[in-house]
């Protein structure tokens, strides 16, 4: 067995399923607090959009480049930045992602030109997208055993609270201040928050015992003393010298099958994702609603995603978090089709809380799913990577939605179109997590 195996192993004896400490407590909550920039960065471009486009007299196919420049960041991030955390460490990659993302969202707010904002919003989505996969990795490792894909949901909860808070926001600052205020208010709370991770954070266990950096076991004990853990006499055997993850390290051995069962299901997942959250209004309009009891479906259904994503972690603590994405899944394709049809405004908003609580709480599983497929050495590549080719079906899925809509098919024909990549990427992520099962074993 490895060595960062090894450790992982260790600490879930050390420390009964359950018990957390207020050190794990602390570390949750600021990650928590860290996604809901995921979620206001994503809402706060749907609002600012229009007004953008009216003051800079730009077209849709312009504020499509901007729109694609963010998501293109994000992949860089995900790809590129992100496995810098399994060097590095957690917390400086977080801190770095923090720094990129508040003069990203700062300095999109006095672009004065098309050009000078996508490239700042591009900017913007790699401190993003570094961002998740650092901070999931992270929360895994601080989240007690038993206990952990709870943790994660807590951590994943952030994301639509971010997305709700923004849209509420935002619907009173643009009127009054401009969109460009509202833009670099985001970058601000941004940089009140980089001083208090900064001063708070600590660094994961895990990486200071796998990877050991310099003083690592003084830093590992001060960490194990804070969580009543027993102190290490010394570090574990190092298996290799701390070389940045390559893609191959994730595509080899016992590790090829669940990884590239996973990034299918995270395609999928994505694609169907984005699909619903982009365009929920335009579907509830679609649905019968009026524009204006359109707007409350949306927020309505992040709102659902809050409560999916802690109830998943929740079950996952006593079922296996590939069924339960499964599950899910299989239920959103169902509430999809049942969205499809003209129905009184408090099922359409019930149906969309629902659609909320499945589809995100069932893509929250898999930060889950990512981060016990591999071991801490490569746990941020991994998650990064998997979260990266997600992003490609988050390209795709809006536009695919928006062609589906385009053509006038009846609305049912366009959900139906995302419902049965749905229930694909539920079953690819059950299998992948039984893969992984079997290389564990294996190893």
């Amino acid at each position: 067995m490895n060595a960062s195996i090894a450790a992982d192993a260790r600490m879930a004896k050390e420390v009964r399923p359950g018990r957390w400490t207020s050190l794990q407590v602390l570390v949750v909550a600021i990650c928590a607090a860290i996604n809901a920039l995921d979620g206001m960065d994503l809402l706060i471009m749907s609002y600012v959009a229009p007004a953008m486009a009216a003051d800079w007299n730009i077209g849709l196919a312009a504020l499509g480049v901007v729109f694609s420049a963010g998501l293109a960041g994000m992949m860089v991030g995900c790809v590129a930045v992100a496995p810098f955390a399994d060097t590095w460490g957690r917390r400086p990659t977080v801190l770095l992602a923090l720094v990129l993302m508040t003069v990203g969202a700062i300095g999109s707010g006095f672009a004065d030109n098309i050009v000078v904002f996508s490239a700042l919003r591009a900017l913007t989505g790699i401190g993003i997208g570094t961002l998740l996969a650092s901070v999931a990795a992270l929360v895994s490792e601080y989240g007690p055993p038993g206990h952990r894909s709870l943790a994660i949901g807590i951590f994943q909860a952030g994301y639509p609270v971010g997305a709700v808070v923004t849209g509420l926001v935002s619907l009173v600052t643009i009127p009054a201040f401009g969109w460009k205020a509202t833009l670099i208010g985001a970058g601000v709370i941004s940089a009140i928050l980089l001083p208090i991770v900064w001063a708070l954070l600590p660094e994961s266990v895990t990486f200071l015992e796998t990877r050991q950096p310099a003083g690592a076991l003084a830093r590992s004990n001060g960490l194990r003393r804070r969580m009543g853990w027993a102190d290490l006499a010394s570090l574990p055997p190092r298996d290799e010298v701390g070389s940045l993850p390559k893609p191959r390290d994730l595509l080899s051995g016992a590790l090829l099958r669940p990884t590239i069962t996973l990034w299918l299901a995270t395609f999928l997942s994505f694609s169907v994702l984005y699909f619903v959250t982009s365009w929920i209004p335009k579907l509830a309009v679609e649905g019968g609603l009026s524009q204006a009891k359109a707007l409350w479906a949306g927020s309505i259904f992040n709102m659902g995603g809050a409560v999916g994503g802690l109830l998943i972690g929740w079950l996952a603590i006593r079922r296996p978090i590939g069924r339960l994405i499964a599950v899910f899944f299989v239920i959103c394709a169902v509430l999809m089709m049942i969205f499809a049809q003209q129905m009184p405004l408090a099922l359409v908003l019930l149906t969309a809380f629902a659609l909320g609580l499945t589809l995100q709480g069932g893509f929250t599983g898999f930060y889950s799913l990512s981060a016990k497929l591999y071991p801490a050495r490569i746990r941020g590549a991994g998650i990064g990577w998997a979260v990266g080719i997600g992003r490609g079906g988050a390209i795709i899925g809006p536009m695919a939605g928006g062609a589906l809509l385009a053509a006038k098919l009846p609305l049912w024909v366009t959900f139906a179109s995302f419902a049965v990549p749905l229930v694909a990427a539920g079953l690819l992520a059950a299998l992948a997590a039984r893969l992984g099962d079997l290389s564990a074993t294996d190893s």
